[in-house]
This record gives C-alpha cells, structure tokens and sequence, in this order.
C-alpha cells in the first residue's frame, strides 16, 4: 500500500479505537438500547434515500443486520452498560477474527491452513488469560456477553460471505434498517416508557456528541475509507491494520477513563493480538473478513 493508504488505515484504527470509549460516555445518560436505536435511524436516514440498495437479496441484507449490526451492538452496548471496561471491550471484540475462521469451516467447508489455526488457537489462549484476570476481579457476564457481540460479528461476516455481499456503504446504510424497532422494543421492556422519556428529555452533549461520533466518524467516514481501502488492495494488506484498534482503544480508555488492565489482562492482551495477527497475516489463502458496519 502506498503511504497515503496506509495512513488512512491507521486513522480507521483510532477512529474505531475511540468508538468504544464514546459509547461508554454516552451509555451514561441513556440507556443502552435506546442509544442504539437512536445511532442506527441516523445511519440509515436520510442515506437511505439516497444511497441504492446492495446487489443482494433482501434476505441477505437482513441477515447482515441481524448479526453484524443487531446483535453485535446490542450486546456490545449492553456489555458495556453493565460493567465492561471500554479498553478490554475493543480486545474481546477481535475475538471474532477467530470466530469467523471456524464458523466458516463448519459452515462453508474453508479449511484455514496450519497458521491460521495456530494463531486461533494462541488468541484463544490469550482470550482465556484475558477472562481469568477480568473474573478475579469482577463479575464474568460483561465479558461473556461481549464474547456473544464477537460471536454475532463472526456469524454476520459468514452470512455476507456466503451471500458474497460486498461490505460497501450501501450494506452499512440499508442493514442499519433492521436495528432501530427491534432495540426500541427492547427498550419498552427492559427501561419502560418513563426511563425512555427522561432519557430523551435529559439528551444532553455528552449523548449528542458520542452519537454524532459513532454514526460520522466510526460508521460513515470509517467505513467509506475502510471499503474504498479494500477496493484497491487486497484484503490481507488492509485488515491487519484493524489489530491496532485493541491497542487504541485500551489507550484512549486510559486516558479518558482511567481504565487500567491488571497483569493478566495485559499479558492476556498481547498473547491474544499476537495470535490474531498470526491469523491474518497467513501468507496462504487468507480469509477475507467482512467488516461489521463499525468496530464498536
């Protein structure tokens, strides 16, 4: 890749390193699915109107949605609502590297070569380290719950796969559709109509602004530079630069948050990336990862 390029994946790294934090500022004036309802109607509209629908089924597209955007996001929000630190939620995320590589043997018959299967098998070492040092110290759930975010992002990327859908800003605009009634349906529920209303009452700047960054920066402008990346150059020069995310957004959450992994959580972080980067950067017969509408 040329030097511009390259650039421009690493600012994709820290815009989608940043996005973690912004959510977690954000959660804590509206309730998670709510917050999510309200980011995916500005995603989709108004380019919804103005972008054209994916070569693809409708099927496909509501797949992708379910999956890559529903259920990532909704349980990456709702990780992070009920006590998963911003940093360690950009790092379980990139479980789905690992993820994406089994499901799709299971699922479209891939067979991953022996690095990529050593490198899964080091990430999951590393993942496994990582759930030890978090569970000495607090309930596990947030991290379970992340690790289903992860599982979701896997599915949707096998699913768009499969449908051989292109990961381009149309499929970001139109899956976004599938997300808002569902999480504001939830939100009736779990919140009641009173918790909604003062959240909507009390949206204050902190919620305006962490949503304007996750729809512009994170979704649109990431994605748009992301996908056009990929268009020019192969997907194994592109998604390694996505191994920086974790390293982003553990420094961000340090910095604004005052995050700070323990030991085995940072020993757990490095083995965990070196594994994943193992995994993407095989030489022979990569796979080709679906990026979800955003990293978090």
């Amino acid at each position: 890749m040329t030097r511009r390029d390259s650039l421009l994946a690493v600012l994709v790294a820290v815009l989608w390193g940043c996005n973690f934090v912004a959510i977690h500022l954000g959660l804590r004036d509206v309730p998670p699915f709510l917050f999510l309802a309200i980011r995916f109607v500005l995603v989709a509209f108004p380019l919804v109107l103005l972008v054209p629908r994916p070569r693809a089924s409708w099927q496909a597209v509501v797949a992708v949605g379910v999956f890559m955007s529903l259920g990532q996001f909704g349980l990456l929000y709702l990780a992070l609502a009920i006590g998963m630190p911003a940093g360690l939620a950009s790092l379980v995320l990139q479980a789905q590297v690992v993820l994406t590589m089994v499901i799709a043997s299971l699922a479209l018959g891939e067979r991953a070569t022996r690095r990529q299967v050593g490198g899964a098998l080091v990430g999951t070492i590393g993942l496994a380290t990582v759930a030890v040092g978090f569970g000495a110290g607090a309930s596990i759930v947030p991290l379970l719950v992340t690790v289903g975010a992860a599982l979701s992002w896997a599915v949707g990327n096998v699913v768009a796969r499969a449908a051989k859908v292109e990961s381009g800003l149309s499929l970001v605009v139109w899956s976004a559709l599938v997300v808002p009634l569902p999480c504001l349906a939830v939100s009736l529920v779990v919140d009641g109509p009173a918790v909604i209303g003062e959240a909507l009452a009390g949206f204050g700047w902190t919620a305006l602004l962490s949503t304007l960054y996750t729809v512009v920066a994170a979704s649109l402008v990431g994605y748009t530079i992301f996908n056009g990346l990929v268009a020019r150059h192969p997907a194994s020069s592109v998604v390694p630069y996505i191994l920086l995310v974790p390293p982003v957004g553990m420094l961000s959450a340090w910095l604004v948050l005052d995050e700070v992994p323990n030991l085995l959580e940072a020993v757990g972080a490095v083995v965990m990336l070196v594994g994943v980067a193992v995994a993407v950067t095989s030489a022979r017969r990569p796979v080709r990862l679906v990026a979800a509408p955003t990293s978090g």
